[in-house]
């Protein structure tokens, strides 16, 4: 069974987009086999997609921590920018 997801996040700009690209992107070439994780910027957008051959709860925790570690890196810019 394949099982896929695309998020798409926008920011108030390209700079901001583009910090929380590269602070996820290294987690993107740990994928296991039947797993992947594909993250991308396009202007002010973060274009993200997932696409798993494995069980559905591997599937499911994939979204959870891509999402909560683009809220990390969201948070992080943030506090940076104060």
């Amino acid at each position: 069974m394949l099982l896929e997801a695309e998020f798409l996040f926008s920011y108030e700009n390209e700079r901001e987009a583009e910090a929380v690209t590269k602070a996820i992107s290294p987690d993107n070439a740990k994928a296991p086999h039947g797993l992947d994780v594909s993250t991308s910027r396009h202007k002010c957008d973060l274009l993200a997609s997932v696409r798993c051959e494995k069980s559905i709860e591997t599937f499911l925790a994939t979204l959870d921590d891509l999402i909560a570690c683009i809220s990390v890196a969201e948070e992080a810019f943030k506090a940076a920018k104060t």
